[in-house]
């Protein structure tokens, strides 16, 4: 790191006052990317617009570990980036997807970011971290939230196109806890920018071969509006955000930072309601509530530990 640099990041570090306000701006684009999302299936596949996606956010990635001189991971860690690529990318956003085909933007992005209470719990059985009471609570109340927006639709009588897209999302959940707790175990050290381009790489790979077998014949519509949504989720939403959130990750606590991150489903939920006219059920606000809960509840006594970058 240049001397440029280093003063540039002490001053920062200073400022909390712009570091909030950098926080607020990515989980806004964050929370605005899942409208996108959304309108992107009027275009194309869920498969072909994560290609898409991921492909632009990839290779921009890419780019800026080069112009920031980081380097190729040791060949020992190859095998473990492409594993976390496979669980962190891939799985998480083909299934993401696919199920935003039949679940609302602001639903979906809520079931997704329960991904810290699965990290806890399996942080408890492959970490040796200690359950402790204000982790087991808040796993229950996430647990209780997630059971009142899946039997909420339920009762309501949901179809079951919605109730599988919506189990689907959980699982991407799950994935990307797997994929945190991997990276705990087998490339912690290495730098968090470095392993979050090469994973998005290998994970981009991946998308593009299912693309290829499930979706070659299906329709991909692009003009304006379509290529304006794979730039921006591609460029800034992916890899602009990913490269900020690297700095931030840098000057502030691990427990401050995962916690931040619930401003997303609650950005995606406000974003999608004015946006594009999905109601907030009184299920969908009450689960959301308990989740974002147990999540602050879960997360306040944790480790400052680095973990793999949201998406």
């Amino acid at each position: 790191m240049g001397k440029r640099s280093k003063q540039f990041i002490e001053k920062l570090q200073k400022n909390r006052t712009l570091i909030g306000s950098l926080i607020l701006i990515i989980t806004l684009l964050w929370g605005y990317a899942w409208v996108l999302m959304k309108q992107a299936l009027d275009y194309m596949g869920p498969f072909t617009f994560s290609s898409f996606r991921f492909g632009v956010g990839a290779i921009t990635l890419l780019v800026v570990a080069w112009i920031m001189k980081v380097g190729l991971p040791p060949k020992q860690y190859w095998k473990h980036i492409f594993v976390i690529g496979i669980l962190q990318t891939a799985i998480v956003f083909l299934l993401v997807m696919y199920g935003l085909r039949f679940v609302d933007a602001g639903k979906s992005s809520v079931l997704l970011y329960s991904m810290p209470m699965w990290s806890s719990l399996l942080a408890a059985k492959y970490l040796n971290e200690r359950l402790t009471l204000a982790k087991s609570s808040g796993l229950i109340i996430g647990m209780l939230g997630l059971l009142t927006i899946l039997g909420w639709d339920i009762w309501m009588g949901q179809s079951i196109e919605i109730i599988i897209g919506e189990v689907l999302i959980i699982i991407a959940a799950i994935s990307w806890a797997i994929a945190n707790i991997y990276y705990r175990k087998k490339v912690q050290d290495l730098p968090q920018l470095q392993v979050s381009a090469f994973q998005m790489f290998f994970g981009t790979i991946a998308i593009m071969v299912v693309t290829l077998i499930m979706e070659s014949n299906e329709q991909l519509l692009l003009n304006a509006q379509s290529i304006y949504y794979i730039l921006f989720t591609g460029i800034f939403a992916s890899a602009l955000c990913f490269t900020v959130w690297f700095l931030i990750l840098s000057l502030i606590d691990m427990v401050s930072a995962t916690i931040s991150t619930l401003l997303v489903p609650m950005f995606g939920l406000i974003f999608s309601s004015f946006l594009l006219g999905e109601k907030i059920t009184l299920g969908v606000f009450a689960g959301s509530v308990m989740i974002i809960i147990g999540i602050i509840i879960a997360q306040i006594n944790q480790p400052m530990r680095g973990k793999p970058l949201e998406e």
